[in-house]
């Protein structure tokens, strides 16, 4: 398997790190376990970024914590999808990218490219908005020079030229880390109420035919189990060198999995965390509307009566949005060599990325103002929402193939929970769209 240079300029450029991170069979259980952890990190990125902050914090507000359990069984339904992409890579060697080219038609596999790149400009939308709006929370600038200032964080790629796959991991890790530090101090001064959380998380389908519910859920699902973090896993799982025995795959699939369950339960405590948050301060003290990051922020220092409150949701919210940027790169740079072969610098396809997000989000504020952007990011998420089927329904069909997969396919029961999520989500989604047209 070809091992990454020591003078390679491209820090994480998929065709680039393949087999960089090598993991001696000697090794304990627990020394294995931190080498093969990062992975699940980068795709948990994913799954907190201003998008899931636009969704939480609307549900938290208007529902108090009745959609929690939407929150726990989309984290959930990420856990499976993501572990059958360490699957796909770990032993088929390919991510879903390469597969939909090697096994589809070339105008069905244009089509699928064309929805995730859909996907990966609604995602970029949603950081380029949240930072944008950290910006302007924490140093009072105007949304509009917020949305410029974003234009420049390709610079952030350029300057991480050279640094290798591992210490990209551990500046997601420091960010990720920010994010969850500074909630952790929030939901202490907030002083939820934790028996309403817990019932919160009992699935409950009255509670979704309360007026807005669905559409938020549906948003919330999109937020969470993000289309571009398929194809983004199934390639960054191939920077382990991993042995082509049997033994070897299992074992990486092992601790893959391991990664990726811890990865995304801290992604799911923070997405929790936001909507308790919102709960907690917004509708347990009657402001039942709160829809825009803005306003939250806005009004968490008199409701929780502390400045540092809105500091850290500033900080928190900045954070999220720029470790959004590095895994968002990743995926355009897999899923555009992966569909057409193409290979161009990653500070190029950030640079495409951020041009492509720019575009609406400038439009957006000009249109409806600074008080449209919460309603930019949910319409974003119902985007990727409507991607999801398209990425999954691959995904499925190659990790349930015994002639790619061998004795590693999906057995009857993983099998049948992932094609009944299909199958929700597409309804989810036809339903959508019906209420929009009919409704």
């Amino acid at each position: 398997m070809y091992r990454l240079p020591r003078t390679a300029t491209a820090p994480f450029c998929p065709s680039e790190v393949r087999g960089s991170v090598a993991i001696p069979a000697e090794w304990p259980f627990w020394r294995k376990l931190m080498r093969y952890a990062g992975p699940g990190l980068l795709v948990s990125v994913g799954y907190m970024d201003p998008g899931n902050w636009a969704t939480d914090i609307e549900s938290g507000s208007r529902f108090g914590y009745g959609l929690l359990f939407v929150v726990l069984l989309a984290s959930l339904a990420a856990m499976l999808l993501q572990t059958l992409c360490v699957r796909l890579g770990v032993v088929a060697k390919k991510d879903l990218a390469q597969g939909c080219r090697s096994h589809y038609s070339r105008a069905m596999s244009r089509f699928l490219w064309l929805g995730a790149e859909l996907a990966i400009v609604a995602c970029d939308l949603a950081e380029v908005l949240g930072s944008a709006l950290a910006i302007h929370l924490l140093f009072g600038v105007s949304i509009t020079t917020g949305i410029a200032i974003t234009a420049f964080d390709t610079l952030l790629v350029l300057g991480l030229q050279g640094a290798g796959f591992r210490r990209v991991e551990a500046i997601v890790l420091g960010l990720v880390g920010t994010i969850t530090a500074c909630f952790v101090v929030e939901l202490a001064m907030s002083q939820p109420n934790w028996l309403g959380v817990a019932v919160g998380f009992v699935p409950s389908l009255e509670r979704l035919q309360q007026p807005g519910a669905l559409y938020l859920a549906i948003g919330i699902v999109g937020a969470t189990v993000m289309p571009h973090n398929l194809y983004l896993h199934s390639s960054i799982v191939q920077t382990r060198v991993v042995s082509d025995t049997p033994a070897g795959r299992r074992e990486a699939i092992r601790f893959c999995t391991i990664d990726t369950v811890a990865s995304l339960s801290l992604a799911l405590l923070v997405n929790a965390a936001i909507m308790i948050l919102a709960a907690s301060a917004f509708h347990g003290n009657g402001h039942t509307e709160v829809a825009d990051i803005a306003d939250a922020h806005r009004l968490i220092e008199p409701l929780v009566g502390s400045a540092l409150a809105a500091l850290l949701f500033g900080v928190a919210l900045l954070a999220s949005g720029q470790s959004s940027t590095f895994t968002g790169t990743i995926a355009g740079q897999i899923i555009m060599e992966g569909f057409l072969d193409l290979k161009i610098p990653c500070w190029q396809r950030r640079l495409l990325t951020r041009a492509l997000a720019l575009v609406p989000a400038f439009v957006g504020v000009w249109i409806f103002g600074d008080a449209g952007i919460g309603k930019m990011l949910v319409l974003s998420q119902v985007i990727l929402s409507f991607q999801l089927p398209f990425a999954i329904w691959p995904l499925l069909r190659f990790t349930g193939d015994r002639a790619l997969m061998g004795e590693f396919a999906t057995g009857p029961i993983v099998k049948a929970l992932a094609w009944t999520l299909f199958g929700v989500i597409s309804a989810a989604n036809v339903w959508l769209v019906g209420s929009a047209l009919f409704g």
